[in-house]
């Protein structure tokens, strides 16, 4: 049984080493507490923790999806119509595009600790956005979808 139909998915978690963070700062919390006795160590720990890792969680639950003829990346949705070419980015081109090279008028759907990048063109006239810079762990595949989704929808 197939739970998608969406030619592409991805969900931009945040890494392991965020969740190791997650419980430090609980402990800094219940260190912080430390002087106030035991149930506030305890509470300081556990609700630090529970903090850090919400806060974690709702970074790393930002998706980006092609499904239904659009593309859904956060809170945006922009049909695959209004889409032209699409570059790869890698290393220092992907920090390039993230930095000096960005229009402040583009849409940027950044996660730091993604190295990679897919950059789509906007050919919307009617739209003021350049283009989408989306941080991805796999720009072939979201090419890929998008392409066979303009196609698609042609």
């Amino acid at each position: 049984m197939q739970l998608s139909t969406a030619p592409y998915e991805e969900r931009l978690t945040a890494p392991r080493s965020w969740w190791l963070i997650s419980f430090l700062v609980g402990v800094s919390f219940a260190l912080i507490l430390l002087p106030f006795g035991t149930l506030p160590l305890l509470g300081g720990l556990v609700g630090g923790t529970a903090v850090a890792a919400v806060m974690a969680s709702s970074y790393g639950s930002v998706r980006i999806r092609v499904v239904g003829g659009s593309l859904i990346a956060g809170e945006a949705k922009i049909p695959v119509t209004a889409l032209g070419d699409t570059e790869i980015l890698e290393g220092e081109e992907a920090r390039a595009w993230r930095t000096y090279k960005a229009d402040t008028r583009a849409f940027l759907l950044l996660r730091s600790y993604i190295p990679t990048a897919l950059r789509v063109v906007v050919t919307d006239p009617e739209d003021p956005t350049p283009y989408l810079y989306l941080s991805t762990r796999e720009p072939e595949r979201l090419a890929e979808a998008l392409k066979a989704a303009r196609e698609a929808a042609a």
